[in-house]
């Protein structure tokens, strides 16, 4: 009797110490845990935003200890924009960068971000994202169509024609088969500037061109210099229609998965790498359109006021000439 009560108390004993040991051990592991975030872009790897997104992931691995990790994937190797944007509401644990336009399938008045003429420059889409209304459509995006916006704030410049037909009024776009994302913002932008809107991925537009599928497209300088579409287009028209605001997402999911030290961090990371080289990316604009020239672009100067006068037909199409107003008012533009 005396040993078997000995033998119980030993038992007891070791449990004593061993199930604390269990839960340190279990606490340990999850503060120890990796999370990995793959980043996804339709950009070249000799973009300047692609830069900005390498040092992000430096900056949010260092700053978490090495517990999340952020791998960066350009030139769509991880699929179109669509795809993946699909795949993270699936809860996969993937970032793409994202536009107005796209994010108007989800929550239709963000489209108007992406826009022609809707802004000047990127201070004036900063504002906008920066308001109530925007916090309005985040809110919506996150709750009604579990899409997190990490920040909103990254630039790419702005965006113009790229032809082989010197253009420089909307007339002399008619006709001409226009390679643009496939949004109905962008869509009917292009439209209401005179061209014929096609929607393919970026990837595709050089040899689109070669195949003479498309008669040209609309792309921002660094874009355009980092694909080498200047081979096949020989005219840069500066309309400079859109200002290429753009985001970085990822689905509630995944987001939800990160502890909370790690959301908070992701979330103020992204937005000061956003801002930090969206800056960076205006510094570089002027020079990129001398090397453009370089390599033998002819840039024509057009009638933009002609241009921005045509691109109100794309607002009242899509019923956003209201909501432009209520905008600028809440701005103070």
């Amino acid at each position: 009797m005396k040993k078997n009560v000995i033998g119980i108390l030993a038992i007891v004993a070791l449990l004593a110490t061993s199930i604390p040991s269990v839960f340190a051990q279990g606490g340990s592991e999850k503060a120890d845990k990796v999370y990995t975030l793959k980043l996804s872009t339709q950009l070249n790897e000799t973009t300047p935003m692609v830069e900005g997104f390498k040092e992000l992931a430096e900056s949010v691995k260092a700053k978490s200890n090495g517990r999340l990790v952020i791998e960066v994937y350009p030139s769509a190797q991880l699929g179109s924009d669509e795809d993946v944007i699909e795949q993270a509401l699936q809860g996969v644990n993937v970032a793409v960068l994202t536009d107005g336009g796209r994010m108007g399938n989800y929550v239709n008045d963000i489209a108007i971000i992406g826009m022609a003429y809707f802004a000047n420059n990127y201070d004036d889409v900063l504002k906008v994202t920066q308001s109530e209304i925007f916090a309005g459509w985040e809110k919506e995006l996150a709750q009604e169509n579990g899409i997190r916006i990490l920040s909103f704030n990254w630039y790419d410049g702005a965006r113009s024609f790229f032809t082989n037909k010197i253009v420089e009024t909307p007339a002399d776009l008619k006709g001409l088969r226009i390679r643009t994302p496939g949004a109905p913002a962008w869509a009917q932008s292009i439209a209401a500037l005179g061209g014929t809107p096609v929607a393919m991925p970026w990837g595709e537009t050089y040899s689109a061109v070669q195949s003479k599928a498309v008669d040209g497209c609309e792309v921002q300088l660094t874009s355009a210099l980092g694909s080498r579409i200047y081979e096949v287009l020989k005219y840069m028209d500066k309309t400079e229609h859109f200002q290429l605001i753009n985001g970085l997402i990822v689905g509630e999911k995944w987001f939800n998965t990160l502890p909370a030290d790690l959301q908070s961090l992701l979330l103020e990371e992204t937005k000061k790498a956003g801002e930090k080289n969206a800056r960076y990316v205006e510094s570089k604009i002027a020079d990129i359109e001398k090397q453009l020239v370089g390599y033998g672009v002819t840039v024509i100067e057009p009638d933009v006021a002609a241009f921005r006068e045509a691109s109100d037909a794309a607002y009242e199409k899509l019923g956003f000439t209201d909501l432009r107003k209520q905008i600028y008012t809440q701005i103070g533009k």
